[in-house]
């Protein structure tokens, strides 16, 4: 299979539904991933287009994945919580030859801009990068602005978010991560600042029905190509009711008021 088909199974139409749920690695335990077979049932279950996990998940439970829509991306950085002062460092766990073979369709990778370690994170992208365009395999950047060296430039409204976008975009990523930044003007000024798909991302859990799907789909109407949202889904009390709404946000340009009605939210 060559890269664009397996990017059209991940972003059909340039749009998706990702769940990350590669957080248990940095830290466990952690609400709704427990039962980690379980949650990944709901979110084929819902029609979500990619699950992004840690390869040993992804040996696992890609299994499951057979015979559905949603595949399965493999997230190649990790640090944990025990790690001090290199909490912020996340290192490269793999490598993209790996991806096929445990059965996944794409590489994932993380960059925490502005922190002390931004340049060695900046220089394993660049090299997941490279080896995902040899073995033809869609390339995910969760570039993140958050290091305590963040240097905005005068007037940037999206404070380094457009910045961390675009940074994605130029080494090489098909698609990259963004967050809410709490307006559609300048949440707008990030998804023009490249001409990738921008999936948005949810923080924190909250159990909200309304408020994320609401943040979702004012972001969807700014740009947004969807969304890349971990704790709001797999630790929402219903996992497969609040993925299905929002595959009904971004592939059905629904209300949010259709979506909870349809999904019994």
């Amino acid at each position: 299979m060559e890269k664009q088909e397996r990017l059209e199974q991940l972003l059909p139409g340039g749009r998706g539904v990702w769940i990350p749920i590669d957080h248990g690695a940095s830290d466990f335990p952690i609400p709704g991933l427990t039962d980690t077979e379980s949650v990944i049932k709901s979110l084929i279950a819902a029609g979500v287009d990619g699950i992004v996990a840690q390869k040993g998940l992804v040996s696992h439970y890609g299994h499951l994945c057979e015979g559905s829509s949603t595949s399965m991306v493999i997230h190649f950085s990790v640090s944990t919580r025990h790690a001090g002062p290199d909490v912020a460092n996340k290192v490269i766990v793999g490598h993209a030859d790996e991806v096929i073979p445990r059965g996944g369709a794409g590489v994932s990778c993380q960059v925490n801009m502005g922190s002390p370690n931004e340049a060695a994170m900046i220089e394993r992208m660049g090299q997941l990068s490279r080896e995902a365009l040899h073995h033809q395999l869609p390339m995910f950047g969760m570039v993140y602005a958050r290091g305590e060296h963040l240097n905005p430039i005068d007037g940037d409204l999206t404070q380094c978010n457009a910045h961390a976008a675009r940074l994605a975009f130029e080494l090489g990523c098909d698609a990259a991560k963004t967050v809410w930044t709490g307006d559609a003007g300048s949440f707008r000024a990030i998804t023009q600042a490249v001409p990738i798909p921008l999936l948005v991302a949810g923080g924190p859990a909250t159990g909200d029905s309304r408020g994320i799907l609401t943040m979702v789909r004012t972001a969807l109407d700014a740009g947004a190509s969807g969304v890349c949202m971990g704790r709001q889904v797999f630790a929402h009390e219903n996992v497969e009711g609040i993925a299905r709404a929002l595959v009904m946000l971004v592939h059905q340009n629904s209300t949010v008021d259709e979506a909870m009605t349809a999904c019994g939210l």
